[in-house]
Formats: structure tokens, C-alpha cells, sequence
């Protein structure tokens, strides 16, 4: 009785192979960005930051940066960007392997394992949100407050409007931890269903 309890179905399998999937794709995309609009640059300035690069307009906006006291961004100042990538890719490995052996008790560390990379990627992007837009400057030639962007939402920066938010990398990295959580659990909601519909 035990056993069946903890045997997992095809269809979760499936879900969790998917979910794998989803996870790797999203390191490809950017999970985060920036757009920034003023009257001399009415289409925008944009900022891209995928789990190992930065693309978009970025000398223009360090050139702007400098003018209010911002230091400069470079890719090689994020040491994340080295190991992120390699980090999504053996979590997706592990999830295939959960799949693979239909072993929920594995597939349970694993998401154990994401919970932990999920805090500690919120704490810094925090930080280094924090760390630009507080160390300013003082001799900078236009002098603001200091400052933390919103990780999502519009904010008032000098004479740019900012308008930050989550983009397609961190929605399929979303995704594929709701088709994970699916397959860890959704086979109790499924024969609870089952069985409701039996018992009627």
C-alpha cells in the first residue's frame, strides 16, 4: 500500500521532464530588465539581464549614470553570472533524474534546493539594486537623492521615467516550477478527484 502511495504516474513524470525543460530554455532569455524614457531618448533605453550576460543600450546608460553619480555597470562586476547558468542546468539534470526514477523523495530536495537559489536571488537583486542607487557620487554634476529602483513598478529618476519588471526568461522559470509542482503533487489532487467522482 505504501508503495503505490508513492509511486509516481506517467503524467507526472511528464510534467516534471517538461518542467526541466522549462528551466533550462529560461537561462536563454532575459529574466529581468529596465526601460528607460526621456525626451531625448523618447523610444527608450533598454536593459536586459539574463542568468549570464547584460544586453542592451549599456554605454549609454553608463554615460548617463556617470552624470548623476551612478557607477558604471559591466557584466564582469556580477560574479552570479558565472555560476547561475551551471546551477539551473544541474537542478534541471536533478529534476530529469526525479522523473526518471519517479522518486518524489528526490524531486522534494530538489525544490528544496530551488526555494534556497529562489531566496537568495531575490536578497541579490535586492543588493545590487540597493548598491547602485545608493552610492552616489557627491561630486556628480547633477546631485539626487539616494535611491533603490523597484524590482517591478515605474519610478521617477531625474528627468527619466524608469520602468522596471520580470521578462520572458523568468516566466518560463515560473512555468516550469508550477509543471514541477504538478507532478510532485498533482497525482494525490487527481486521485482525490477520482475518487470523489467513484464514491458519487
Amino acid at each position: 500500500m505504501g508503495l503505490k502511495r508513492s509511486r509516481m504516474s506517467m503524467r507526472s513524470r511528464g510534467l516534471i521532464l517538461v518542467g526541466a525543460a522549462l528551466l533550462v530554455i529560461s537561462v536563454y532569455f532575459p529574466w529581468w530588465g529596465m526601460k528607460l524614457i526621456a525626451t531625448m531618448y523618447p523610444e527608450g533605453l533598454n536593459l536586459y539581464v539574463y542568468p549570464y550576460k547584460l544586453e542592451g543600450q549599456l554605454d549609454t546608460i553608463n554615460i548617463l549614470n556617470h552624470y548623476i553619480g551612478m557607477k558604471e555597470i559591466h557584466e564582469e562586476d556580477f560574479p552570479e553570472f558565472q555560476y547561475i547558468p551551471y546551477a539551473i542546468w544541474g537542478i534541471a539534470i536533478g529534476f530529469a533524474f526525479t522523473a526518471a526514477a519517479g522518486s518524489k523523495r528526490l524531486g522534494h530536495v530538489m525544490i528544496g534546493l530551488i526555494a534556497i537559489g529562489g531566496i537568495f536571488g531575490i536578497y541579490d537583486m535586492y543588493h545590487w539594486l540597493h548598491t547602485f542607487g545608493t552610492q552616489l557620487d557627491p561630486r556628480a554634476p547633477i546631485q539626487i537623492d539616494p535611491f533603490v529602483p523597484p524590482v517591478v513598478g515605474e519610478n521617477q529618476l531625474a528627468n527619466f521615467t524608469t520602468y522596471t519588471g520580470f521578462k520572458r526568461g523568468f516566466y518560463f522559470l515560473l512555468l516550469g516550477m508550477v509543471a514541477i509542482a504538478l507532478g510532485l503533487w498533482g497525482d494525490r489532487l487527481w486521485n482525490e478527484k477520482s475518487s470523489s467522482a467513484c464514491s458519487s
